[in-house]
């Protein structure tokens, strides 16, 4: 049977500031800009969640949506919605930009969801700003 792509769509609302301790105030300010400003700021995500598999000849699907979305919800949506990353376990070492959250989200996925194979997420930051993640790299912890 063929290779079927499913992908998903949500969105969530987050905040973060754009700092370095590695670097100096100076240099945050010149590398984030108008991201690193003291207060932080906030973005509506949407995050894609594309999952691939064979279609299963019972259901006739590649993933069951229910499990999908309970999962997303439970340990995604729940955990990163309204909330400033920047304060998040994950976030401790790391610098929270959409990058690095995409990476941990796909992290999350592989290591909690098995009911279908993680093929990528896409995290949509602004119109003009989205990140893709399809694995590949060692963890960032």
């Amino acid at each position: 049977m063929s290779r079927v792509h499913l992908t998903r769509r949500y969105r969530f609302s987050a905040s973060h500031r754009l700092d370095s301790p590695q670097l100096s105030a100076a240099q945050n300010r010149q590398t984030y800009g108008k991201c690193n400003n003291p207060h932080g700021h906030g973005h509506n995500y949407a995050l894609e969640i594309t999952v691939a598999g064979t279609v299963d000849p019972r259901t006739g699907m590649v993933c069951n949506l229910a499990e999908l979305d309970g999962f997303v919800e439970n340990q995604l949506l729940e955990h990163y919605g309204h909330s400033n990353l920047n304060t998040l376990e994950e976030f401790s070492a790391r610098v929270p930009t959409t990058e690095n959250l995409s990476v941990e989200i796909f992290e999350r996925l592989k290591s909690g969801f098995s009911a279908a194979e993680i093929e990528k997420v896409r995290l949509e930051e602004t119109m003009m700003n989205s990140f893709e993640y399809a694995g590949g790299g060692a963890p960032l912890r």
